[in-house]
């Protein structure tokens, strides 16, 4: 890896910063034509685009699999992994699970009742990506929650091979989460046929999970007529280090995060010289001993860094500007400055808390904002899975109190009708002055 020392900086970051410019020209055509396809054609489109991209003929192997193809891979699972995922579930349903909310009511005075009503989406769609590698993970990270908030009908979306075979792990985790429908479609025709149904897709009120460019551009070209959770581009991950960090510790983590995809971004923030040229001779070490070497060389050279600064407050200043997707510390005390990181998506504290605990097993979501997004949102959650409706209940007392400064308000917005709505009740009530 790289290292840039502090007025090299800028450089890297305007280059890191170019990898967030993914909406090219050729994706957003093919995308718009896939997507008024499967509108306006149904499931003639889907099976079309299916063929065409995953070489599946859904038509002869069915668009959705079956229940005993479910139960079948549940069942042939390896044991110990089957168990895994059940501890997995219960790790994740515990953590969204406390932070449900819940309807509520207050009784103000003059007997005015306000208050909020909390409920579940009817309909949700989970896309689980099966391109270059398969992920049962993003499944759980996308149902269980959904579950969690009381969601009464989900849908899998997944791509399968030429015949016609999904990921048997990603079956087995849908059988062990009581998922019915699973969809044998990828890409950006599973979003379009998610987002406006056909004769065999029922149409969805929200569609989540991480997925390609493709993906990535149907969800942001359907949002509006469908919610969706974000747009994610390629993963990221910075850790900032002292010289304390262990040095094998912070290049493994850097590589497991290059290991996603060509454009994965790793970057190391140290104010430590000898730090930063111990973990760029670990990554060089490690690296040939992983099987997916290619990607991650590829990854590392075009958006890994190890960024070398004046101090540790520099690291943070970095680390909130980039808003990376997943935060590691490695460093002393890092509780004291947790409240000086403001935008990642997930926060890994300490040397054994790598990226790969909250991937699998932790409980917190792995579905986080990416290219710059945790300014301004969340990692998926239960409140993702609800929909809140205000509660508004006044009282004639109330209305007598109150009435005149609404009509006031109304006025000065030049909507008289509104403020007319409002006198029609002052004038009839029996008690006004």
């Amino acid at each position: 890896m790289q290292i840039f020392r502090p007025e090299q900086i800028d450089t890297f970051i305007q280059t890191f910063e170019s990898r967030r410019k993914s909406d090219e020209q050729n994706i957003i055509v093919s995308v718009r034509e896939i997507v008024t396809a499967v509108r306006t054609r149904g499931d003639a489109a889907l099976a079309e685009f299916a063929r065409r991209y995953d070489g599946c003929d859904i038509r002869n192997h069915g668009f959705y699999v079956s229940e005993a193809e479910l139960e079948d891979a549940y069942h042939a699972l390896d044991p110990d992994l089957r168990q895994i995922l059940h501890e997995a579930q219960e790790n994740i349903a515990k953590f969204h699970a406390k932070a449900l909310p819940q309807s509520w009511l207050t009784w103000e005075a003059d007997q005015v009742v306000l208050g909020q009503k909390v409920s579940a989406l009817q309909r949700v769609g989970v896309y689980v990506p099966g391109g270059r590698a398969a992920y049962p993970s993003s499944l759980l990270m996308g149902v269980i929650p959904a579950q969690v908030a009381g969601v009464e009908e989900i849908i899998i979306s997944t791509p399968a091979n030429r015949d016609g075979q999904v990921n048997p792990t990603i079956l087995a985790a849908a059988h062990l989460l009581g998922i019915h429908r699973v969809l044998r479609v990828g890409g950006a025709q599973a979003i379009a046929a998610m987002a406006y149904g056909t004769e065999t897709v029922p149409r969805v009120d929200k569609i989540v999970g991480p997925g390609n460019a493709y993906v990535a551009t149907a969800k942001k070209m359907v949002f509006g007529d469908v919610g969706i959770d974000m747009v994610a581009g390629p993963s990221e991950v910075v850790i900032i280090g002292d010289h304390q960090a262990n040095p094998d510790y912070v290049a493994a983590d850097l590589l497991a995060q290059a290991e996603h995809d060509p454009l994965s971004s790793a970057i190391l923030l140290t104010p430590s010289a000898d730090l930063a040229t111990a973990v760029a001779a670990a990554v060089e070490a490690q690296l040939d001993t992983l099987e997916r070497r290619e990607i991650i060389l590829e990854s590392l050279t075009n958006y890994g860094a190890i960024l070398q600064t004046e101090d540790l407050q520099s690291c943070i200043e970095i680390c909130n500007r980039l808003a990376p997707e997943h935060l590691g510390l490695h460093i002393q005390d890092a509780w004291s400055l947790l409240g000086a990181i403001q935008t990642a998506g997930a926060i890994f504290i300490g040397s054994y808390s790598p990226e790969a605990v909250g991937d699998y097993w932790a409980g917190p979501n792995h579905v986080l904002p990416t290219n710059g997004a945790g300014r301004f949102l969340s990692p998926l959650r239960t409140e993702d899975f609800l929909k809140t409706s205000s509660i508004v209940a006044y009282s004639p007392g109330a209305m007598q109190r109150n009435g005149n400064k609404i009509i006031r308000f109304a006025q000065a917005e030049g909507l008289t009708a509104h403020a007319h709505s409002i006198r029609v009740r002052i004038d009839s009530h029996p008690d006004r002055s």
